[in-house]
């Protein structure tokens, strides 16, 4: 069963309606099912993780909530909007970033943002000084006066994403926006999309990343064969999958084998005096562990808690699929 998604509350104290929530999503390509009824929620001002393998249905999804495909089946409502018959409302509340970027290289970075200023049919004066503040708040003021063509991959990434704020708008799509980047592109990014949600943008994140959704991400889904395998925070997804543990070092080798009689289910490392307690790595767990050596005079020398990550939960959840091929990066 996925882990339900809960909403936040506004300061009135009634519950806050979600930025994005579907029920009984369906979409199949001839007989293949891409979406088997997925049901998502997601809270306004939080970033939202779809995570699955090659073929999973990620883009898919994105492509039905941005209204470039019609689903089969399902409610969907965006922005408060339903997809089915307000498409167009939709659309003026969102906005959509790609792995491949729309940033038109034959002209410069401001020229961009005044086209999509155009486009958000912004007064002139608006127009300038929105993409302005943008082009500044993305650290693209220097290059502004260049061609496209001649940024980075991370630039073009970041005026990417500054073009689709224009619009002021408050729910992104980003499908795989870090990909090809070099890790410190890849970190700025990171940083982007964190002042986004702390401005109350809604970031909907697909990536072929793992530690990026752990890093970024509210709320993970899992999407495997069209339907959601299991759905939480990256917390409560570890906790799904077994081994996690608590290994205790000693130094003195006869309080190592007195824990070692004492407590069950352990593995010995008589080499480096440690064992490995099972553990969910839960604090009532730890500290339960802790009472018990305390009352059994044994005192270990280190105690480090150690819980699977989000490939362990990957692989798990997927039947073995293989982790996304990662992409050449872009090293410029």
């Amino acid at each position: 069963m996925p882990l339900s998604v809960m909403s936040t509350s506004n300061q009135g104290g009634g519950p806050q309606p979600p930025a994005i929530s579907a029920t009984g999503l369906r979409k199949s390509h001839g007989d293949k099912v891409v979406l088997d009824g997925i049901d998502l929620r997601i809270p306004a001002g939080s970033v939202f993780a779809l995570l699955g393998p090659n073929g999973a249905g990620k883009t898919t999804a994105v492509k039905i909530l941005s209204t470039l495909v019609s689903a089969d089946g399902g409610q969907v409502r965006v922005a408060g909007h339903d997809l089915a018959t307000e498409a167009q409302a939709v659309r003026a509340a969102i906005g959509v970033t790609g792995q491949f970027s729309a940033v038109d290289g034959l002209i410069t970075g401001e020229e961009n943002m005044l086209l999509m200023a155009d486009l958000h049919h912004l007064p002139r004066r608006e127009g300038r000084r929105v993409a302005a503040e943008l082009l500044e708040r993305f650290d693209l003021v220097e290059a502004a006066g260049k061609p496209a063509s001649t940024y980075s991959g991370g630039m073009k990434r970041r005026l990417d994403i500054a073009m689709t704020l224009v619009g002021g708008l408050r729910i992104i799509f980003l499908d795989e926006p870090t990909t090809g980047l070099d890790p410190r592109s890849r970190h700025t990014m990171w940083g982007i999309i964190r002042e986004l949600v702390t401005g109350g943008v809604t970031v909907f994140l697909t990536t072929q990343y793992l530690e990026e959704a752990d890093e970024l991400a509210d709320r993970i889904a899992v999407l495997n064969d069209g339907r959601i395998a299991a759905e939480g925070t990256a917390e409560e997804l570890k906790r799904l999958i077994p081994g996690g543990h608590v290994r205790l070092r000693f130094s003195d080798p006869v309080m190592y084998e007195n824990a070692a009689t004492a407590l069950r289910e352990t593995q010995r490392d008589d080499e480096a005096l440690a064992l490995r307690v099972p553990s969910d790595g839960t604090q009532r767990e730890l500290r339960s562990l802790l009472d018990w050596l305390d009352a059994a005079g044994i005192e270990a020398d280190e105690l480090t808690v150690h819980t699977p990550d989000l490939d362990d939960v990957f692989f798990a959840l997927t039947g073995g699929t293989t982790v996304p091929d990662q992409p050449a990066e872009d090293v410029r």
